[in-house]
C-alpha cells in the first residue's frame, strides 16, 4: 500500500519533470512564447493546489478511497487531453485539469498515512514514501529526454495518461478505506469551515506548514528554471540537462534515505532544522556564485545539488510534524499543506524566468529558505 501511495504522490514530479526537456521545443511546435509554455507548468501547480484544498476536506467527510478512485480516473482523462491539445491555450486548460485531479492522489496519500501512524513512525513512513516517490524525479527527466526524440512531447503526455491508469489499478486493489465512518465529520460548508478553522488556529501547525511550503518553493524555483538555466544559460544539450537534472533529483532520494536512518537517533524536528539550514546555506552560496562569480558549471551544479538534497530532510519531517498537530482533521491539514505548497509553486514559476539569467532562481531559493527558517524558529518554536 505504501508503494501505491508513493506512486500517487509521484504524479506531480512525473507530470512536471518528464516534459521539462521538451519545453524549449514546445515553444516552436505550438507557435507561442516561452512564457506561455511555462504557464503550462504554473497552471498545473495551481490545479494541484486548488484540487488538494477541495479534495482534502471532502475526504474528512466522505472517506479517502472513493475520492482516490475518481481522482485517478480524471487524471488519466486529462493526460489524454494534454496529448491531443492543438493549441497552447487548450494545453494550459488541460494541464489545469490534470493538476486538479492529480491533487487527489497527493493529498489523500498523506491523509491515509496520517490515519494510520503518528510521531516518529509517521515521519519514517513519510520519508520512506519520499524515497519511493523520489525515484520519479530521477527517472522522469531521463525518460522525457529519451522519449522526446522518438515520440515527441505529445507522446510524453500519452505515457503520463498510462501512468495514471496504473495508479488507478493500484488504488482499486491495494488501498483500503482508512477513515472509518465514526471518525468522519460530515460534509458541507459548515464542516469545511470548522475543520479549516481548527487547523489554522494551531500556531505550531502553521509554522510547520510554512516550513514545508517554502521548502518546496525553493525546490520548485530550481525545477521551473532549470531547463532554461542549464540549457540556455550554461549551454548544455537536452540530453545533458536530463542527466544533470536526474543527478540533482537523486539528492532528494539520498537525503530521504539518510533522514530515515537517523530518525530515532535524532528527533524529526532536529533533522528538519538541519535540512532548512542546508537549504539556506546552499541558496546563499548559489546567489553569490551566480551574481559575483558568473554561472560556472563546476560551482553552480554542486550548490544546486545541496539545495535539492536538503528537501529530503524537510518534506517528510515537516509533513509528519504538521499532521501530528491536527489528528482530528488529517484531510484538511493535508489539503492546506498541498494548497500552500503548489500555490506557492505556481507563483514562483513565472518569476524565476525573468531576466534570462540564473540570478532570479537563486534569489527565489534564498527567500524561500529564509522564510522557512523564520517560520520554524518562531511559529513552531514550542514544538
Amino acid at each position: 500500500m505504501l508503494c501505491v501511495l508513493a506512486l500517487l504522490s509521484a504524479i506531480a514530479p512525473l507530470a512536471t519533470d518528464m516534459y521539462l526537456p521538451a519545453l524549449p521545443s514546445m515553444t516552436g511546435a505550438l507557435d507561442t512564447s516561452d512564457t506561455s509554455v511555462q504557464l503550462t507548468l504554473a497552471t498545473f501547480m495551481a490545479g494541484l493546489g486548488v484540487g488538494q484544498l477541495i479534495v482534502g476536506p471532502l475526504s474528512d467527510g466522505l472517506g479517502r478511497r472513493k475520492l482516490l478512485i475518481v481522482g485517478t480516473v480524471l487524471c488519466a482523462i486529462s493526460g489524454v487531453l494534454c496529448a491531443i491539445a492543438p493549441t497552447v491555450e487548450i494545453l494550459i486548460a488541460a494541464r489545469l485539469l490534470q493538476g486538479f485531479s492529480g491533487g487527489a492522489g497527493i493529498v489523500l496519500a498523506r491523509a491515509v498515512i496520517a490515519d494510520r501512524a503518528k510521531g516518529d513512525v509517521a515521519a519514517r513512513l513519510f520519508s520512506i514514501m519520499m524515497i519511493i516517490g523520489g525515484v520519479a524525479p530521477v527517472v522522469a527527466p531521463l525518460m522525457g529526454g529519451a522519449l522526446l526524440g522518438p515520440i515527441g512531447w505529445r507522446g510524453i503526455f500519452w505515457v503520463l495518461a498510462g501512468a495514471s491508469i496504473v495508479m488507478f489499478v493500484g488504488v482499486l486493489f491495494l488501498v483500503p478505506e482508512t477513515l472509518p465512518k465514526e471518525r468522519r465529520h460530515g460534509g458541507g460548508l459548515t464542516a469545511l469551515t470548522r475543520n479549516m478553522t481548527y487547523v489554522v488556529r494551531n500556531r505550531v501547525y502553521v509554522g510547520y506548514l510554512l516550513t514545508f511550503a517554502f521548502g518546496f518553493g525553493a525546490l520548485f524555483s530550481y525545477i521551473s528554471a532549470s531547463s532554461f538555466v542549464i540549457q540556455e544559460v550554461m549551454g548544455l544539450s537536452p540530453g545533458q540537462f536530463s542527466i544533470v537534472f536526474a543527478i540533482n533529483s537523486a539528492g532528494i532520494v539520498t537525503g530521504s534515505i539518510v533522514n530515515t536512518k537517523l530518525i530515532g537517533t535524532y528527533q524529526a524536528r532536529q533533522l528538519l532544522t538541519f535540512g532548512v539550514g542546508l537549504l539556506l546555506t546552499s541558496g546563499v552560496l548559489l546567489l553569490l556564485a551566480t551574481t559575483l562569480g558568473g554561472t560556472r558549471i563546476w560551482l553552480v551544479l554542486p550548490l544546486l545539488f545541496g539545495v535539492v538534497t536538503s528537501i529530503g530532510f524537510i518534506m517528510g519531517n515537516a509533513t509528519a510534524l504538521a499532521q501530528g498537530q491536527v489528528p482530528d482533521a488529517a484531510g484538511t491539514g493535508s489539503a492546506l499543506m498541498g494548497a500552500c505548497q503548489f500555490g506557492l509553486a505556481a507563483i514562483v514559476s513565472p518569476l524565476v524566468g525573468i531576466g534570462g539569467t540564473a540570478a532570479p532562481m537563486a534569489i527565489a531559493i534564498v527567500v524561500s529558505g529564509a522564510v522557512a527558517m523564520t517560520a520554524l524558529n518562531t511559529l513552531a518554536r514550542t514544538a
